[in-house]
């Protein structure tokens, strides 16, 4: 097959729910370079393009709480007499139907809107959610990744610094608290764990919880070594989920659909196992190559058809051990 076939088909594969962290050019690439050299080619194009038709689906969670599962980051709706509360804002190009979205569930103007972390998928409404009233909060790391421009190596991008509406006007460090409809919102720092400005939302009354990409319900992860991400802090940021959850708390995931602490703990297990296999693998001195060959994950590549795919995967894991 051709380079360009390949790349067009890879292309033409792109899920019109999920945009794919990989194009064909990078799932290439994972078998011939170490992890820290491949970078999935034209992600962020891509992104863009198709979340600007696909879909959005709105789940009723509990009490006054929604989920928006579209195209990036899932958002969760908290609406109410003090207006809507949302955490995320998905891809930029995702307005509208994100609009249409939050206009079905009630009439409710914006005012509050809580990132998770900095990535586009996360933040790219961010301006266009400020225009229409919200305040923006998040961890002080993702403004200072906001403010600058900044390189995601492996999506072979740099993204130039956000307009001024885009910017989070609160941050915090560790901890913090916010009262909104009659509902308590327990906003905590994971530290460095997808990236370097991970937070969890706690819904308590309600005891939902809102993870960002800190979960991913059966999808490999994405992680992000350029802001600060590594597959430990993936896992220490997996462990506190799981302390965070009870058997009864709904969990929102970065994406991937809502699940609860027994997905959580599968999530955990994954990670943990992946790491371990790689980490033995590469100290015999296998090559990335070798490693991905070998399918030491082969029981959960079904994951791998999601966002990564099983050798890139294997690619990240390979560069954080």
């Amino acid at each position: 097959m051709s380079p360009d076939l390949a790349h067009r088909r890879a292309i033409n594969e792109v899920s019109r729910r999920h945009f794919l962290i990989s194009s064909g050019v990078a799932v290439a690439a994972t078998y011939l370079v170490p992890a820290r050299l491949f970078a999935q080619k034209g992600l962020v194009e891509i992104a863009l393009k198709e979340s600007a038709s696909a879909k959005i689906t709105v789940q009723t969670i509990r009490r006054n709480l929604s989920v928006l599962l579209g195209p990036g980051g899932n958002i969760a709706v908290l609406a109410g007499t003090d207006g809507k509360l949302l955490v995320d804002a998905e891809v930029s190009t995702a307005r509208s139907n994100v609009a249409a979205a939050l206009g079905g569930i009630s009439k409710d103007p914006i005012k509050q809107l809580i990132n998770t972390h900095w990535h586009f998928d996360h933040t790219g409404g961010n301006e266009w959610v400020h225009q229409a009233g919200a305040s923006i909060l998040a961890h002080e790391n993702t403004r200072k990744r906001l403010l600058v421009d900044t390189r995601v190596e492996g999506w072979a991008y740099t993204f130039p610094s956000a307009p001024a509406g885009a910017i989070p006007t609160s941050v915090f460090q560790n901890e913090h608290t916010v009262h909104f409809n009659g509902s308590t919102l327990a906003l905590k720092y994971y530290g460095p764990a997808h990236t370097d400005s991970d937070i969890s939302v706690h819904f308590t009354e309600a005891d939902v919880l809102h993870t960002g990409d800190t979960f991913w319900n059966r999808n490999y992860p994405f992680i992000d070594y350029s802001t600060g991400g590594s597959i430990d802090g993936q896992i220490r940021a997996a462990e506190a989920n799981l302390a965070m959850a009870s058997a009864t708390t709904v969990v929102i995931p970065g994406h991937g659909a809502v699940g609860g602490k027994a997905d959580l703990k599968l999530f955990r297990d994954v990670l943990t196992e992946a790491r371990d296999k790689v980490a033995k693998l590469k100290k015999e001195g296998k090559t990335l190559e070798e490693v991905i060959a070998a399918k030491p994950m082969a029981a959960y590549d079904e994951w791998g058809k999601g966002f990564q795919t099983p050798g890139s995967f294997l690619g990240w894991v390979y560069q954080g051990v």
